[in-house]
């Protein structure tokens, strides 16, 4: 396992961390009993960061989480999660209204969700928390930092960070310029390019860790699926709704485009992804989503010190895909 140092916080991390979302059973039928098997599999290979948010099922993914720490006690774990904004019910949480952040994330509300999670987590402290959806009007309107500053006095979080909606990394470019917080997450992988033009070299100026999220485009990057994919999902299962209609088609053609283009390159289309994803001298860490033991191997078999192909790189450029699937 390589690791990189995470911003200016001086810690280091796997570069490969492991993302807890499906932990909570959003994206089909999990057990928590292989969850937690799959991430103490993961810690003893070397990865040391995981990432979760109340919103993965209510809390469900960090009681997951919170019981493979109990059993772990070989090593720091960094553990990272989000406070999901509240919103009044006649609004919207679509970021084009402009929803202000004092609504989104008022004191009560965060200190509420923080109490939550250090339980649910079963830890003293939170490593990293962040805000799972960034309003831009929070450079000015600064009570939510006061409040998490606040917090980090009390010993109850460590860092601050902010998790960007998907496909607008732009909206942090103000934020890391003035480097308010210590680490921004982003939605990065070969199609979502765009973080990596300017939102990336800004955040290193300021030391603003890095994490990026989907390296492999919720699954379609694994280069695994086939036309019947999608009728294997369950009806409640998060994919279903995001390749409604013809997205699914669309989608299959453009990944067997990158399959060609890769294949001179790396032997699957997965390999490729969690590179490219990594390839960023920005990035500290990535998390990828894992299931089982065997996804673990796959994910840190490519933690090796081989740097992403630049040829590769710039092959890929004009395959850039600025795709919503979450709406």
């Amino acid at each position: 396992m390589e690791y990189r140092t995470f911003g200016r916080s001086g810690w280091k991390v796997s570069e490969i961390g492991f993302g807890g979302w499906q932990l909570g059973g959003t994206w089909g039928k999990v057990d928590d009993n292989n969850s937690i098997e799959t991430l103490l599999y993961a810690f003893e290979n070397g990865v040391n960061f995981v990432d979760t948010a109340f919103a993965y099922g209510n809390g469900h993914s960090e009681r997951v989480i919170g019981k493979a720490l109990n059993h772990w006690s070989s090593g720091k774990i960094y553990v990272a999660t989000k406070i999901t904004p509240i919103m009044d019910k006649s609004k919207s949480l679509n970021l084009d209204n402009n929803p202000s952040i004092k609504d989104c994330y008022p004191n009560w509300h965060i200190r509420e969700i923080v109490e939550g999670s250090l339980k649910r987590l079963g830890v003293e402290q939170i490593d990293l928390l962040q805000l799972h959806l960034w309003f831009e009007d929070g450079i000015i309107n600064l009570e939510w930092l006061e409040t998490l500053n606040e917090l980090k006095k009390e010993g109850k979080i460590d860092k601050i960070g902010v998790s960007l909606a998907d496909i607008r990394p732009n909206q942090g470019l103000e934020l890391a310029q003035k480097g308010l917080v210590d680490s921004i997450q982003v939605l990065f992988n070969m199609f979502e390019q765009e973080p990596a033009d300017s939102l990336f070299p800004e955040s290193y100026k300021t030391g603003t860790a890095i994490i990026t999220r989907v390296p492999l485009d919720s699954g379609a990057l694994t280069g695994t699926w086939s036309e019947n994919t999608i009728t294997q999902w369950a009806e409640s299962d998060k994919r279903r709704l995001m390749y409604r209609g013809n997205r699914f088609k669309e989608t299959l053609e453009r990944v067997e485009k990158l399959k060609k283009l890769c294949k001179p390159f790396y032997p699957t289309l997965a390999e490729a992804a969690l590179r490219y994803s990594l390839y960023p001298k920005e990035v500290a860490v990535v998390i990828p989503g894992m299931r089982n033991k065997q996804e673990v191997d796959l994910n840190l078999a490519i933690s090796d010190g081989n740097n992403f192909n630049n040829e590769l790189v710039e092959i890929l450029r004009p395959y850039r895909w600025k795709h919503e699937f979450y709406n």
